[in-house]
């Protein structure tokens, strides 16, 4: 039997591969120092979760394969420190994975958004249609117990991001996957913290295209200006594959795909999520499904979590929730709010809570993002800024910056509540999006108001 130390068990992948590799009948051990839900009452119901927070060396002994080094750990960590000492082999997750799926088709999913939500759907379509595959993706989804799974199945998916791999490796992770396919679905600046160059981030994206080997596949969204530009200063030798939205009509706030089958309901909407699905569409061709095959499955896709998810709806009201916090993803969400029910108010609050969406310097990129939006409201957590050691800003910066002089500041998440319970939501649409937790804000009363 393998045996696996996690170092940082207690992120969502990291927790999601250590209890697939548990299932997978390996022995697996782990240390953090700090684990929140869903990741500590998963670990525990395994008999997984480390007995307390912090280090401890003395769990690093010579009997181990190998250990797996998460993203939050230093890289002064006395536990890495140790089984370096001892000879250990030290993996990120992205080189983990690669080396458990060497023999297999990868398929890698890159993009500055988009990433989840194109993952999602090939995820749902080949489950839908029995195919038997591999997979990492970086959000819960509907039918899937784990965001991991290792088997010895023939090809894996793989949500593929630019961050960086470990504290051992400053490159990104998607270097790591060696893709036979890659699909790059948009390029928009992000992670301003290890990126502080806008050349330097788009560079990382060139790197990946010219890393398609000549018997892989490139599909890329041709809409995307910057996609395009990396592509065309490539040096690419596989085969090059462009897309762009699939196309579709609203009525009565549904979406319908135009499609050689007529048209097809489906439950997603907006500009983004028609381009995401026509690149899952085209990834699901590529290794073997028919276009009908496709098509069947996806009526039934109802989107990945916190990707424009419908969190209660009535006649003349909803409440959506979503991951954006980059300007790009929030542009698009509310955009397609508002294209999907244009006869309904939308009020939109983002929470700024990145390091890039909380530095003053990358304010100027927010510039627009939210005109879509009747009501434009920012949460900003004091404490989340004083954390990462920023300026918090004030209303007439924000207002500057996001070019809406009518926008308001929350900075108190009881007032925040206190404001949206006030509000009437009669032909409203009230969407949350952020990537943190509006400071653990309890929904239950703004969800009543859409019952």
């Amino acid at each position: 039997m393998k045996k696996y130390h996690f170092i940082a068990i207690g992120g969502a992948v990291m927790h999601n591969l250590a209890l697939a590799l548990l299932a997978k009948g390996y022995q697996v051990t782990g240390s953090d120092d700090e684990i929140y839900e869903p990741s500590r009452t998963r670990l525990k119901d395994k008999g997984i979760l480390p007995e307390g927070y912090g280090w401890f060396p003395e769990k690093i002994t010579k009997d181990l394969d190998g250990i797996i080094l998460g993203m939050h750990a230093r890289i002064d960590n006395p536990e890495l420190i140790k089984a370096r000492g001892l000879g250990i082999p030290v993996f990120s997750f992205p080189e983990f994975i690669y080396n458990q799926s060497r023999d297999k088709k990868r398929v890698v999913i890159a993009g500055s958004h988009g990433k989840t939500s194109i993952t999602s759907i090939i995820l749902h379509v080949l489950k839908d249609q029995e195919v038997d595959f591999d997979y990492l993706v970086g959000a819960q989804i509907e039918g899937f117990d784990l965001m991991v799974r290792l088997s010895d199945a023939p090809i894996i998916i793989i949500e593929g991001d630019e961050y960086l791999t470990s504290p051992l490796d400053r490159r990104p992770k998607f270097f790591h996957y060696k893709h036979d396919i890659a699909l790059l679905s948009g390029i928009a600046w992000d992670h301003f913290n290890v990126f502080p160059d806008f050349d330097e981030y788009k560079d990382q994206f060139r790197q990946l295209i010219e890393l398609t080997p000549e018997s892989g596949e490139l599909i890329y969204c041709e809409a995307d200006p910057l996609v395009l530009e990396a592509v065309e200063k490539s040096n690419l030798v596989g085969k090059k594959s462009p897309y762009k939205a699939h196309l579709a009509r609203i009525e009565e706030g549904k979406t319908k795909l135009l499609s050689p089958k007529g048209e097809i309901p489906i439950f997603l909407f907006g500009q983004h999520n028609l381009q995401n699905l026509q690149g899952a569409k085209q990834i699901c061709e590529s290794i073997g499904l028919t276009e009908d095959q496709f098509y069947d499955s996806i009526r039934s896709f109802k989107g990945a979590a916190k990707r424009l998810e419908l969190i209660k709806s009535k006649n003349d009201r909803a409440l959506y929730r979503d991951f954006a916090h980059a300007p790009s993803k929030l542009k698009a969400t509310a955009k397609a709010v508002k294209e999907q029910f244009p006869d309904r108010k939308l009020i939109a609050v983002q929470e700024l809570h990145t390091y890039s969406s909380l530095n003053k310097e990358f304010l100027p990129n927010y510039a627009g993002t939210m005109d879509s939006a009747d009501v434009a409201i920012i949460y900003l957590n004091p404490h989340a800024v004083a954390l990462k050691k920023l300026e918090l800003m004030d209303e007439e910066t924000l207002r500057n910056g996001f070019e809406r002089p009518d926008l308001k500041l929350f900075t108190d998440s009881h007032a925040l509540k206190s404001y949206l319970n006030s509000l009437n939501y009669s032909n409203s649409n009230l969407l949350l999006m952020s990537s943190g937790n509006y400071d653990n804000m309890d929904l239950e009363e703004i969800k009543a108001k859409f019952d």
